[in-house]
């Protein structure tokens, strides 16, 4: 038997190679295990550490009765993994369908989603396929009793508004990616927000915890709650008046405030057009534009409303005297010098009016010579000191200043057109608080629209407190003028539409010509009116502006007054306000006293 002939070249060729591929093996371990060990054991640490943020609740708010008007759920968002579903399952698909308020086709089209292709043109496996995001957990616990593998949730935090669109304006909203917009939202958010935890662990293959080598776990802090000074009975009853007036009067917008004239307490604040906080997103139904809070961010002439600043800085400065006349059918006077021409007044049939029937005959001449009797300067000041041209210190986003010139940039009719509301605008709560200044014995209110920030326990964290601007008249000249509004109401331009059958309200009506390109319109007004009441011992004052109602001859004694009386019924009603008609007889204009009277103090 003789021996195989064995080729050295060829076995000397496959040694070769198992030994190269020996050192090939043996040079990539020694590039694994220690030239690039440090960034591999990194990348390997990285790829089995976890982050898991524990989110926290966001804070209530809540009304000054402690009704809810924000709140915070635990909700979940629902997903499949088609990687995991047994075939099995299939049958309970139409169950799970009506669960969800999906149709069997969506539900069956996520089950069969098991792969996608990326951007590169590769397949990948499909793990998580959303079936529906913010589920309650009772529907969730009746998902999970179907017991479909693959069907799962995370839990997260949703905010929720009990009311809808009560108090959209006040309320503000937190958006998609959790940022706060608009409202006292936005404004407390440090406060509500609260402080997220975190917990720091490693994960296996699949991607599971493993809890053995968890390093940290910081606990949440959930955000603290918030109590607002508005009374959630009277937003409704001032919505409610709001609904009304735009489904009878079809107009542009709508702005009603009501406060506390003592404090500066918001206790309701609505505008039209509204939105639905909890469908903020849907801006199909409800416009971008519809968030804006007109009641602090548009400004209008306020009109007559206005001729309240001429006649009490006049009487706080000592300048007129109760039984003083003006001339109401003098078409210019001279002033300083020069020849002014003064407002046209048609509805005043006499040829004079007295001091204390100019605001209840709301006379446009009359008003500008007490204007003019003030000077510039001194108008001005005081129209400053009424808080026009300034921001009132609401604590809400996108106040506006409004717009009040300085005396340098007047030209020769603003002394005779800014004492009837012309050449100066105004906010509808800067007309509101100005009001309030005589409802509050002369003092300037800053307007409060949270009572406190308090802790899960109940215990009060932070309180605010009713804040005084300034003395812009005297107590004897708010009772003054008190007393002349008084008249407006009972015998003067707002006798039909705003008297109180059992109580004395005071207030003002204002109609002003809409500016356009320029000019003024001859066929759009802006309609107000603003008061308190009881015109004695005032509780709350109201204010109600409509822009271009669309009616023959708008006024704000016409269009606002009836929607004033309404909601000073309503709240009288609510708030137990006791009547003051059967005290003594009504008010009257007392004679003015020129001793011991306040100049305007700042």
């Amino acid at each position: 038997m003789s021996q195989a002939f064995v080729c050295t070249q060829r076995a000397t060729l496959i040694q070769s190679v198992i030994a190269l591929a020996f050192c090939i093996l043996l040079g990539r371990l020694f590039y694994l295990h220690i030239w690039n060990h440090e960034d591999l054991a990194d990348r390997a640490q990285s790829s089995r550490q976890m982050v898991k943020v524990i989110e926290a609740r966001r804070g209530n708010i809540v009304d000054q009765r402690g009704n809810l008007l924000a709140s915070t759920q635990m909700t979940i968002d629902l997903g499949v993994d088609p990687q995991s579903i047994r075939e099995s399952d299939t049958s309970k698909l139409p169950e799970l369908a009506a669960l969800l308020n999906k149709s069997l086709e969506e539900i069956e089209t996520a089950f069969a989603t098991t792969s996608r292709i990326r951007t590169d043109g590769t397949p990948y496996l499909v793990r998580w396929v959303p079936l529906v995001k913010g589920l309650n957990q009772e529907i969730a616990a009746e998902v999970d009793a179907l017991g479909i593998k693959g069907v799962y949730g995370n839990n997260r935090y949703a905010r929720t508004y009990p009311g809808g669109k009560l108090a959209a304006h006040v309320l503000g909203y937190v958006n998609k990616a959790d940022v706060a917009a608009n409202g006292v939202e936005q404004t407390f958010n440090y406060y509500l927000r609260g402080q997220d935890g975190w917990v720091e662990s490693e994960r296996d293959g699949r991607r599971r915890e493993m809890a053995q080598y968890r390093d940290r776990e910081v606990l949440p802090h959930d955000g603290l709650n918030l109590q607002l000074c508005l009374d959630q009975m009277i937003q409704h009853i001032i919505e409610g008046e709001v609904d009304r007036l735009a489904e009878e009067y079809d107009p542009e917008s709508i702005s009603i405030i009501v406060s506390e004239p003592t404090t500066g307490a918001l206790l309701g604040l609505a505008n039209y057009p509204s939105y639905d906080l909890n469908e903020y997103y849907n801006t199909q139904k409800y416009p971008v534009a519809n968030q804006r809070n007109r009641a602090l961010t548009d400004s209008f002439e306020p009109g007559s409303t206005f001729k309240i600043v001429p006649i009490a800085a006049a009487l706080n400065e000592r300048l007129v005297r109760a039984n003083q006349e003006f001339a109401t059918n003098l078409t210019h006077m001279n002033y300083r010098g020069r020849k002014v021409n003064l407002p046209r007044d048609d509805h005043i049939k006499s040829n004079s009016l007295r001091l204390n029937q100019i605001l209840v005959k709301s006379s446009n001449r009359a008003s500008a010579q007490v204007g003019m009797l003030l000077g510039e300067q001194m108008l001005y000041d005081y129209a400053s000191a009424f808080g026009y041209g300034e921001p009132t210190g609401c604590d809400l986003v996108g106040e506006g200043t409004g717009v009040l010139h300085p005396v340098r940039n007047w030209d020769g009719l603003t002394i005779t057109r800014m004492p009837m509301g012309h050449a100066v605008s105004a906010t509808p709560m800067q007309v509101h608080t100005a009001m309030s200044v005589f409802a509050n014995q002369g003092i300037l209110m800053e307007p409060m629209v949270v009572r406190q920030v308090y802790d899960a326990a109940g215990e009060s964290v932070v309180q605010f407190r009713p804040r005084a601007k300034r003395r812009v008249i005297s107590t004897e000249t708010a009772e003054l003028v008190t007393n002349m509004l008084t008249d407006v109401v009972e015998v003067g331009t707002a006798r039909r539409t705003a008297r109180l059958d059992g109580h004395f309200a005071a207030g003002k009506t204002g109609t002003t010509q809409k500016i356009e390109n320029g000019s003024y319109s001859r066929t759009k007004q802006v309609t107000s009116f603003s008061g308190f009441l009881p015109a004695r011992n005032p509780q709350l004052v109201i204010t109600v502006v409509v822009d271009h109602p669309k009616v023959y001859k708008a006024s704000g004694g016409k269009v606002c007054g009836p929607a004033f009386k309404n909601i000073a019924q309503s709240c009288i009603a609510y708030l137990g306000i006791r009547s003051d008609r059967q005290v003594s007889a009504p008010l009257a204009l007392k004679p003015l006293l020129l001793h011991g009277t306040s100049r305007m103090s700042n």
